[in-house]
């Protein structure tokens, strides 16, 4: 029997479809429920930015599978989420209507500055108001989302187009890329991100950097940072990146997939995302403490948030 207590979140990415519920009085920290079903959208994509049948096919298949698992554990309120590898595809609108049609689900799209709100939601609760003013950075696939703010909610929020997926696609489309190609993504990295930042970044002197992605997360493991006691690294530092961007770069693909915290889904965008994550800190002080909780967590919330389930799925758009 479902409860009005219940409300969930389904994430579609490109590497997993994931249901996060939680009960209304409960913890993320210890979530009432939780399933993934693995994808590979970054093998689906044709070179025009279309999504092949075979990954809708399997995004219908996710999708169906954690729909039916959401009805079995009795979670009155899901949010289908599709982030940015369904929402850039060109054929995003085909792809939604397919789920709808194939599943009676209707995936959703967030605005990039909707997520960077969402993510620093996440990052405010993790630390708790006793953290004082954060700066929050979250490297996605196809795009980065910046938020900062002194209270609960983010008081500045931008998206960039920068995601570690769509860097490579653009910048790093090679196995091995040139050391002029990495050279060129870092120099345009760090323009969008300064310019991007031109008259906010004085008023974000002295705020804490949190970094809230998987990419953030699996590179703080790469460069050795030790532990919380819940597993997520603690820190990651600029000085750490520029010593393993050339490392990584002269490593195929296979063989990044062999180093610590670089997981073999990963293993191709992970030079990009290095070389975005080094752009960030460069602007933002040099250091990020990383959080387990980013955009997924963060609607989570919102939705626990809200009076009733239903209000807050229409809300949190």
């Amino acid at each position: 029997m479902r409860t009005a207590a219940t409300v969930g979140v389904l994430d579609v990415g490109c590497f997993s479809a994931r249901l996060l519920a939680a009960e209304r009085g409960g913890s993320l920290v210890d979530p009432l429920f939780s399933h993934k079903v693995r994808l590979r959208l970054d093998r689906e994509l044709d070179p025009s930015g279309r999504l092949g049948r075979d990954g809708v096919d399997a995004i219908c298949a996710a999708v169906a599978e954690i729909d039916a698992q959401a009805r079995a554990h009795g979670v009155a309120e899901v949010f289908p989420l599709a982030t940015s590898s369904i929402r850039d595809a060109r054929n995003a609108a085909e792809v939604v209507q397919q789920v709808r049609r194939t599943t009676g689900v209707e995936l959703r799209f967030l605005s990039g500055k909707r997520e960077a709100e969402l993510s620093y939601l996440a990052a405010r609760r993790w630390f708790g108001a006793s953290a004082g003013p954060l700066a929050v950075l979250d490297i996605g696939g196809g795009t980065v989302e910046l938020a900062a703010g002194r209270g609960e909610r983010a008081s500045f929020a931008r998206s960039l187009r920068l995601g570690a997926r769509e860097m490579t696609r653009l910048w790093l489309d090679t196995d091995v890329p040139s050391e002029q190609r990495v050279s060129a993504l870092r120099e345009h990295a760090l323009d969008r991100v300064r310019r991007a930042l031109a008259e906010t970044e004085p008023q974000l002197r002295g705020f804490r950097t949190v970094g809230c992605s998987k990419v953030l997360r699996q590179l703080a493991r790469l460069a050795g940072s030790r532990p919380h006691r819940d597993g997520a690294a603690r820190d990651l530092y600029v000085e750490d990146l520029r010593e393993w961007i050339p490392r990584l770069a002269t490593l195929p693909a296979s063989r990044r997939a062999d180093l610590p915290g670089i997981s073999r889904p990963r293993a191709r965008q992970a030079l990009a995302g290095a070389v975005v994550a080094e752009a960030l800190l460069t602007v933002f002080g040099g250091s990020a403490v990383i959080c387990p909780w980013s955009t997924t967590q963060g609607l989570l919330l919102s939705l626990l948030d809200a009076p009733e389930p239903s209000a807050a799925a229409r809300s949190v758009a």
